[in-house]
């Protein structure tokens, strides 16, 4: 009750504390469970299997769940140091007439065919640098360590993206990869360079209804270093290639040019395209100088919170920024939930973290600690918390803080520079809340558009643990968990002809590091969140990403 009694900023640390006292005092009470097999290389399923189903599936669910992440972490006594670096394994869980089949294959990307042929790693990845053939001269050693230019990654482990009709697996590289979703067979590479001047996209593009897709990408060259916002028209003729008739419809120049912001994804409404220019920085100089030392990629990472996160905010039809900039106070953020535009303004909602220093925990060697060890990693890990901002595209005058919408506490309020300082709404009551990733929505139907639900991965544990569906209006929450079991990315599949938001179900592939207990996969009923089935796989499966379902 003291708590309702406080002033908001108050009241904001208090809950604060008790996030930071709950995590504390679970950590003291028991160990968390090892996880170290969920980040083992396990061997490739390249034909499908049968699994065991339990309960009904409905047979209106009709398609595959394409799930990606890394699956190799060594070859020969080379091992990777990060969860990143792995190379990619894609699964396909195949729904028919209430039956499912597995299947997984090694994205057969330049990078693994080299480091499989070579048995050692070869090829560079996030964090594990490749060192020089031992067996060259000392020469050609130097020679390789004094080259600047590398050749980037096409190890795409991250994600499934759709362009022009054809799924591609994804990374932050220039780099795709063209896949059969029925078969998992590698076909084209694809480099954005070729087709548009940026040096990589990331692994979130937006969708609009006609078939165009908008996605992100830096440019650094003699014009200084920029972030892109990039569009890519739908097909028109069977003759194009993937990326044929890309743009850039704008670039926004960072504040440093040699210390621009990393980022994973961004907002998009119907209108506008929502860059999140975060105090996570990616230190240009000390990339070349890295390289000279024999370090890798991730060691350029630096979290800055003396510094604001920045909100630009574009026209996606024009190109034009909007001539306000919208800051708040630090935070990182990987996933975006969704963007709608209402009442002249932009409701962006995001998975946001106090910290910025996630990335480096997800080291191998952090992950497959047990005990006490484990504990002090989780400790250290952020928690991402579901936060709403609202950006209003009309300001008023110099003034106090207003909400600018009715329906959320959310504040904006105009400084003396003409910039907008917005403060948060927690999507989420104020009990103790242990964190949620991997937010999924509806996309097909309210992507851009005012919705009520969302679903994601709850975190009490340094991966996922249970899955969790959101209630934005309520901000009541619906889970589902089961002891030694952590559950993947949720994707919601709308039933056919569906009038309501919730009106489908949530597929999710459940691992477990338990050598007596089966992975498999979970359908739940959308709306109260109950199991409706699960089909038990006979092998196991490391923690992954991200995945998308492809309806038949």
């Amino acid at each position: 009750m003291r708590l309702l009694s406080m002033s908001g900023a108050l009241r904001a640390a208090a809950i604060k504390e008790l996030h930071v006292w709950g995590r504390a005092c679970f950590s003291s009470q028991a160990n968390l469970e090892y996880i170290g097999p969920l980040f083992q290389s396990v061997p490739e399923t390249p034909q499908p299997i049968p699994t065991k189903v339990t309960g009904t599936i409905p047979k209106w669910i009709r398609g595959s769940l394409l799930r990606n992440g890394p699956g190799k972490f060594e070859f020969g006594n080379d091992k990777y140091n990060h969860w990143f670096d792995g190379m990619a394994l894609m699964h396909n869980f195949r729904i028919d007439n209430g039956a499912v089949s597995y299947m997984s294959k090694f994205l057969e990307s330049d990078s693994y065919i080299k480091n499989k042929k070579a048995n050692r790693i070869v090829a560079s990845e996030f964090g594990t640098l490749a060192m020089p053939d031992p067996c060259t001269s000392v020469y050609d050693r130097m020679k390789s360590r004094f080259t600047l230019k590398k050749e980037s990654t096409d190890n795409c482990s991250v994600n499934y993206v759709l362009y022009k009709g054809d799924y591609y697996a994804s990374t932050e590289t220039n780099y795709m990869r063209k896949v059969d979703p029925a078969t998992l067979e590698t076909l084209d590479k694809v480099d954005w360079s070729k087709f548009i001047a940026v040096n990589g996209a990331t692994a979130h593009p937006h969708y609009d209804p006609d078939g165009t897709t908008y996605n992100m990408g830096n440019s650094y060259g003699k014009d200084g270093t920029h972030y892109n916002i990039i569009k890519v028209p739908p097909q028109k003729s069977s003759l194009e290639e993937t990326l044929d008739g890309a743009q850039v419809v704008c670039a926004i120049q960072p504040k440093e040019k040699m210390k621009p912001a990393y980022y994973h994804s961004f907002g998009m409404s119907e209108n506008y395209v929502v860059f999140v220019e975060q105090p996570l920085r990616l230190n240009l100089i000390k990339l070349l100088i890295n390289q000279l030392r024999g370090k890798s990629f991730s060691g350029i990472m630096s979290w800055e919170p003396e510094l604001d996160t920045v909100f630009h905010v574009v026209n996606k039809h024009t190109g034009k920024k909007h001539p306000v900039t919208y800051r708040t106070k630090a935070f990182s953020t990987f996933h975006q939930i969704n963007a709608f535009e209402d009442q002249g303004c932009i409701v962006l909602d995001l998975c946001c973290m106090d910290d910025g220093g996630a990335v480096e925990l997800f080291e191998i060697q952090n992950l497959r600690k047990s005990g006490e060890a484990l504990n002090e990693v989780y400790k250290n890990a952020a928690t991402a918390f579901p936060r709403r901002f609202v950006l209003p595209l009309e300001s008023s005058g110099k003034g106090e803080s207003t909400q600018p919408l009715p329906y959320s506490t959310a504040t904006a309020a105009k400084k003396g520079d003409g910039q907008i300082w917005c403060t948060h709404e927690n999507l989420y009551d104020d009990k103790v809340f242990h964190g949620l990733e991997f937010p999924q929505i509806n996309y097909a139907k309210y992507n851009t558009k005012k919705y009520r639900y969302f679903y994601g991965c709850g975190f009490q544990h340094m991966v996922g643990d249970s899955l969790i569906k959101m209630d934005v209006e309520t901000k009541k929450t619906k889970e589902w968990k089961e002891d030694g079991f952590y559950p993947s990315e949720p994707i919601f599949v709308p039933k056919p002809d569906s009038v309501e938001e919730d009106d489908g179900v949530i597929l999710s592939a459940v691992l477990t590091p338990r050598q007596n207990l089966n992975t498999f996969l979970l359908i739940l009923d959308a709306k109260d969140f109950t199991e409706i089935a699960r089909a038990e796989v006979p092998v196991q499966m490391p923690y992954g990403f991200h995945g998308v379902f492809v309806p038949q």
